[in-house]
């Protein structure tokens, strides 16, 4: 990849055309606990290299506003949330959630100043329990993306986030690559044939070359990962990449009983902070049934598979302590020493530095998604500067779709096979 290539996919800056594009989404901001009531206190946060700060008024209302002041840019998160507003400290000003100064006490009580003085706000709203942002021209304010996750009720989903100190793009990377499975996230006891059992984990592990089918689609990408299972059938894993920062993820096929699996699925929302760090957006769904009490534990926001994680979502477990690497488990237990899928995902991708030099990558044919992310995503930055808008920001219901994981026969193409398991509806043809 030409350095360029990597100045225009990595930086996310307002100025920068990767920048723009995303800003022509919504995007996932802040859980909706949060934010946990009317009046209750402003959280900081930074998106696409924008500091910010976010607020509950009087009447519940959210509103996201410019983190500095416009008066002497001191920050409005030290601000009193009061009385339908964010008040400076400083000296007082006060702005509503549309950023429009309301109270001015500085200057005089005849003084028509404030009405002259807004900031900068963005436009918000809840869906599935978390706060979305939308950060581009007010013009062009897009559909909110359909996911189903974000339909279910709660008692089928969890949401949480957790901050990654690298470049949002490598991390998109690590979510489409589905060929580092089988070792990154593999147990030893995978290999023995009297302990591997059967289904996902015996298929990843016997065979570790997957091919790669990558098909281009309104949303973005639907990549097949193939490994053989038995002499009549392929076991296939179904993601998706959805623009411009959304991965999913299949479910766990059980078993060789059944072809295919209709148990949890989950996903990920890669949002740059700036161009050096990342929230990690992780969701686990089951459009089935409520999760049982084993579920809600493995799935739990801060302590569960995620997890776990600080009060500001920072991972216990990261790079000052090697993710807690232990190399005797390395030798016994799984392949990386390292416990839990998220900090083995960390820290490849985080190794790689803050932004990777792909200029020094050699890829070979199991990189075959990587490489058409990369394209579609440039090639959409590029059309943006010429005028061409994304024509997904525009359709949300392009984003109801599902992950899979399944067993087809050998003479079945993927995207037909599995194609009653991809539509993200209840309403879909089990036949």
């Amino acid at each position: 990849m030409r350095p360029e290539d990597n100045e225009l996919l990595t930086r996310v800056g307002p100025e920068t055309p990767m920048g723009r594009l995303l800003r022509r989404f919504w995007l996932p901001a802040l859980l909706e606990e949060e934010l946990a009531g009317p009046d209750s206190d402003p959280v900081k946060l930074r998106l696409l290299g924008e500091d910010l700060v976010a607020f509950r008024d009087t009447d519940g209302a959210i509103g996201f506003l410019d983190a500095h002041c416009p008066h002497r840019r001191s920050n409005l998160y030290f601000g009193r949330n009061e009385e339908h507003g964010l008040r400076c400290v400083y000296h007082g000003w006060k702005f509503d959630v549309r950023g429009q100064c309301v109270d001015m006490p500085s200057e005089p009580a005849e003084s028509s100043f404030k009405d002259k003085i807004k900031t900068r706000s963005y436009p918000n709203c809840i869906f599935g329990g978390v706060v979305w942002i939308y950060m581009g021209p007010p013009e062009l304010l897009p559909e909110l993306p359909d996911f189903e996750w974000a339909r279910l009720p709660r008692s089928r989903s969890i949401v949480t986030k957790r901050v990654q100190p690298c470049n949002w793009a490598q991390a998109v990377e690590g979510g489409i690559d589905s060929s580092h499975i089988s070792y990154l996230h593999r147990n030893l006891a995978d290999l023995n044939p009297v302990t591997a059992g059967r289904g996902h984990r015996s298929y990843t592990s016997r065979d570790r070359s997957p091919v790669f089918f990558v098909q281009e689609t309104d949303y973005g990408l639907r990549i097949g990962a193939r490994r053989n299972a038995t002499e009549e059938s392929f076991y296939w894993r179904i993601t998706q990449f959805l623009v411009p920062i959304y991965t999913m993820i299949p479910p766990i096929l059980r078993g060789e009983v059944d072809n295919s699996s209709e148990d949890t699925y989950a996903g990920h929302a890669w949002v740059p902070i700036d161009d050096e760090n990342t929230w990690t957006w992780s969701f686990n769904c089951n459009p089935h049934r409520d999760f049982n009490e084993r579920e809600r534990a493995l799935f739990h926001p801060r302590t569960g598979m995620w997890g776990a994680v600080d009060e500001h979502f920072r991972p216990l477990l990261n790079k000052d302590n090697d993710y807690g690497l232990d190399r005797d488990m390395q030798r016994q237990v799984n392949f990386t020493g390292i416990q839990g899928i998220p900090n083995q995902d960390a820290a490849v991708q985080e190794s790689m530095g803050t932004i990777a030099d792909r200029s020094l990558e050699n890829l070979g044919s199991s990189d075959k998604a990587v490489i058409a992310y990369r394209k579609l995503l440039l090639d959409m930055a590029r059309n943006l500067q010429s005028g061409k808008e994304p024509g997904a920001a525009r359709d949300g219901a392009r984003y109801s779709v599902r992950s899979a994981s399944l067993l087809l026969g050998k003479d079945v193409p993927f995207d037909k096979g599995a194609a009653s398991l991809l539509s993200g509806s209840e309403e879909r043809d089990h036949t």
